[in-house]
């Protein structure tokens, strides 16, 4: 498990911190203060994990995970002081995999980063056999982490996928937000009901773009989402 982070913080006493915990724990800590310096370590370098922070000086870390995310799927935890709900929706749902709040403990940030390589680790290890299942119009290649809609492929962030992947495998069942976070999120305790609510109108969008007609999924008021038999 143990390889390179990247480590993105403009506070040089914190970023210090951070890489003597994880050289400690045996991992290879980089150092930059900058999202521009981070991007092009990034296209040399064999980065593991990403942890960075919001307020950095050149650009905010948001967008910094959305350039990220443009050409990677690099595990990114980002750390930082905004302990605001909102804050920490908007950085899950862009992409970010973990969000740590200032200030923390070395041991908190190194188990957070060890939680999240184990979960990619474990869907590297994921069915590779019989990949291709056909349900209705979707056609799915788990060993892609791949789900076409209509013979199209969509594309769909790691949370996008799994919440459309769970309601495929669950045809016509009816599951509530709460049983939705459950399932598809690693720390539903940390995420919020709403991003379910967020993930679903963007898998529409997806879908829609394709066969704007149609609209596989069900909202049912009250009580959650299903998939719908017919689709």
């Amino acid at each position: 498990m143990p390889g390179k982070i990247l480590i993105v913080e403009d506070e040089s006493s914190i970023a210090d911190n951070i890489r003597y915990a994880l050289s400690t724990e045996g991992f290879e800590p980089i150092w930059c203060e900058t999202g521009a310096e981070a991007l092009q370590i990034l296209t040399r370098e064999g980065i593991a994990l990403v942890l960075l922070d919001v307020g950095l000086p050149d650009m905010n870390g948001f967008e910094l995970v959305k350039e990220i995310r443009k050409t990677s799927s690099v595990p990114i935890i980002i750390v930082t002081a905004r302990s605001e709900e909102v804050d920490r929706v908007v950085g899950l749902e862009i992409g970010a995999d973990d969000y740590v709040v200032k200030p923390f403990s070395p041991r908190e940030l190194t188990a957070r980063v060890r939680a999240v390589l184990r979960r990619m680790d474990d869907k590297k290890a994921g069915p590779a056999k019989n990949a291709q299942d056909f349900s209705g119009p979707f056609r799915i290649d788990d060993s892609r982490y791949l789900i076409s809609y209509h013979d199209v492929p969509l594309e769909l962030s790691r949370y996008e996928y799994r919440l459309l992947r769970f309601l495929i495998a669950n045809t016509g069942r009816v599951y509530t937000r709460e049983q939705l976070m459950n399932h598809i999120w690693e720390e539903p305790e940390m995420s919020l009901e709403r991003t379910v609510d967020t993930h679903i109108k963007t898998i529409r969008q997806k879908m829609k773009a394709i066969r704007p007609a149609e609209d596989p999924i069900q909202t049912h008021r009250g009580l959650g989402y299903s998939l719908k038999d017919h689709c």
